[in-house]
């Protein structure tokens, strides 16, 4: 039996004082996803979420808790959800974020990625108490 390769993704939710999400708006794709990305080699996933939150929004961020993991065997793709809290810096686009923003969880952009959708609803819509353990299929590169 030959031995797999997966990737890990990190994402973190981010929620305002008004209780609201942050989406970056992709630069590549334009589509919305939550702030994050794929870890590093050598890195811890918990240190990997606070790097990619920097790079995509300018904000430095504090990591509270895992929220999911989510498996995508179709590409052999670990996603590890994070809530974080913003200590500091400031909203910046860059090359990856063409727009960052706050949505209500009733009012999420139409353009948003269905995995991405289904976490932040995990989260939101379930009380905040369990971490989700799901298989979530690949979404095609808009």
């Amino acid at each position: 039996m030959s031995k797999q390769t997966f990737t890990i993704g990190v994402f973190a939710l981010i929620k305002d004082e008004k209780n609201r999400v942050l989406l970056a708006l992709r630069t590549d794709r334009n589509w919305w996803n939550l702030p994050g990305g794929s870890l590093n080699a050598g890195e811890a996933p918990w240190e990997g979420v606070v790097r990619e939150v920097r790079e995509e929004t300018g904000l430095d961020v504090a990591v509270q808790r895992l929220l999911g993991v989510y498996s995508k065997i179709d590409k052999n793709d670990l996603v590890l959800s994070f809530e974080c809290q913003v200590l500091g810096g400031e909203l910046t686009l860059n090359d990856e974020a063409a727009d960052l923003k706050y949505f209500a969880v009733n009012e999420l952009p139409e353009k948003l990625y269905r995995n991405h959708r289904e976490r932040i609803e995990d989260y939101f819509l379930n009380n905040n108490q369990q971490i989700f353990f799901k298989r979530q299929k690949s979404e095609s590169k808009n």
